[in-house]
């Protein structure tokens, strides 16, 4: 049986995967918006991986006995000022998701809770390659700027993601 404290923090992590997936999806609207389909590809791609994080959360607190317990999602931006700024804000909220899974592996050290601890493995491993993909993408539009072809290149690249 999961302990009280790590089932409310992976229900709440739950929360943070989903409304991760909530936020991509809504970036993959913008790109489209903007003609920039392969930029909303990645997103959207993005998204799934996010909504595959919260199952398995899901899966772990139901294999343990725990009660998953689904929260409101907050309403996620729509509009942003450039792809840059897109890929910005991907790049901080994957800190931000970062953040929250090393709040988790320290409290299931301090629960002495073995399972969960070596579940949150994989996350700690996952967060270092979301961080990465999303830095990346921000230098690629760093470098290129404003410009317009470089921007469809980069787009034409971020396409390119395999699902």
């Amino acid at each position: 049986m999961i302990g009280k404290r790590i089932e409310e923090a992976l229900n709440a992590q739950i929360r943070e995967e989903l409304s991760s997936a909530y936020l991509y999806l809504s970036m993959a609207a913008y790109f489209h918006a903007e003609g920039l389909d392969g930029m909303a590809r990645w997103m959207r791609l993005q998204a799934k991986e996010e909504v595959a994080h919260a199952m398995r959360i899901f899966d772990h607190l139901v294999e343990r006995g725990g009660r998953v317990s689904l929260q409101a999602l907050p309403e996620p931006a729509f509009q942003w000022d450039s792809p840059l700024a897109a890929f910005k804000a991907a790049y901080e909220h994957e800190r931000y998701i970062t953040e929250r899974i090393d709040e988790l592996v320290v409290l299931a050290r301090e629960e002495k809770d073995n399972a969960a601890f070596q579940m949150l493995q994989w996350f700690v491993a996952e967060q270092v390659e979301e961080e990465d993909q999303t830095r990346k993408a921000v230098e690629l539009l760093e470098r290129v700027g404003p410009d317009g072809r470089g921007i469809l290149m980069i787009d034409q690249k971020l396409g390119a993601r395999a699902g």
